[in-house]
């Protein structure tokens, strides 16, 4: 009875031990939904596999990207989970992912997320004291039209877009193909589009059903069938906060779940009626991609072809990246060889 007790006694005290020893860290989550959003439930299942490392993740929701924004950098968290275009701020090259254009399909995204999150890659994910320690697929981001006849570039131009008041790339492209830029946040932008007082947004497919897109659509809308860009759910931590071994571990815990996470992009995808997609004729793709890749360079060199500044958005290496991606699964493409090549 004795040796029973003691035994029970070590054991009690090995698992006071093991909480004891665990770390915790505070981090704000951004979901447009809230707790019961996909994007939260995203980082429960990496915050509760992360917990056998011994970090418990204390989960707070913002429906707000921009206040979850604000309560990181004053402090309230030590983490944030929030967008990719948000996080850019923090690390321009793993924010360069959505750039526009530059991710044709998921096998790209897989490739791309598959490499930098080796080890070999960790120096990329520290910038100005912060690190990246996760990156989630959200999905493509798609060009929702009130007019299905809205169709190739010449089409969009005197078209109203509702674009992201903190998406400079976005607001470069609206303006390159000579449309109207629409001042919206991530919060009105479905609205404006449902009401028909934009002819044009882009969201990723989930939007369709989640932000009730359809009603923009209508009869005569749709979603054009190429994507703009790939959107990512990205988790960055302030320094110190992880080690170096715990930041790698994260990020490998979290691209363990980019097959789970890609399963839900792709079921709310085939939730759109086959009807509604919008298919580009073959002969106008490459002209879209060369119209993208010329964006990109301009975004990453801040000044567009007439010599005017632009922002300069895009991290110069992540291109590089990205463009031997594409030319490692489509060796035969003009960009593979072309003299100004990212």
């Amino acid at each position: 009875m004795r040796l029973r007790s003691l035994t029970a006694a070590v054991c009690l005290g090995l698992a006071t031990f093991a909480q004891a020893q665990e770390k915790e860290i505070n981090m704000c989550v951004f979901d447009l939904i809230g707790s019961s959003g996909d994007q939260y439930a995203l980082i429960e299942d990496y915050a509760l596999d992360m917990r056998e490392k011994g970090i418990k993740f204390n989960l707070e929701p913002y429906t707000d990207e921009g206040v979850a924004m604000s309560s990181f950098s004053a402090g309230d968290c030590d983490a944030l989970a929030a967008t990719d275009i948000r996080i850019r701020r923090y690390n321009d090259f793993t924010g360069t992912l959505s750039a526009v254009g530059a991710i044709p399909s998921y096998k790209h995204l897989e490739t791309v997320l598959s490499a930098i999150n080796k080890p070999s890659a960790s120096e990329y994910m520290k910038q100005g004291g912060y690190e990246v320690a996760g990156i989630f697929p959200l999905g493509a981001a798609y060009l929702f039209v009130t007019d299905r006849d809205m169709n190739t570039v010449e089409d969009l131009a005197g078209k109203r877009i509702a674009t992201l008041n903190h998406h400079p790339d976005a607001v470069h492209m609206v303006n390159y193909v000579n449309a109207s830029v629409e001042p919206s946040s991530i919060t009105d932008f479905g609205g404006k589009f449902n009401n028909r007082s934009v002819d044009a947004a882009y969201a990723p497919g989930w939007a369709y059903e989640s932000l009730e897109l359809y009603r923009g659509i209508g009869d005569k809308g749709g979603v054009i069938d190429y994507p703009l860009g790939q959107l990512t759910m990205q988790i960055v931590v302030r320094d110190g906060v992880l080690t170096d071994e715990e930041a790698q571990t994260s990020r490998e815990v979290a691209f363990d779940h980019f097959n789970t996470a890609l399963k839900s992009v792709k079921e709310y995808e085939k939730d759109i009626p086959d009807e509604t997609w919008i298919e580009i004729p073959d002969a106008d793709i490459a002209d879209y991609q060369e119209m993208f890749r010329q964006n990109r360079i301009e975004l990453r060199d801040g000044v567009d072809g007439d010599g005017n500044e632009v922002p300069e958005v895009y991290n110069g290496e992540m291109l590089t990246l990205l463009r031997k991606v594409r030319c490692r699964i489509n060796p035969e493409a003009s960009e593979c060889t072309a003299s100004d090549r990212e």
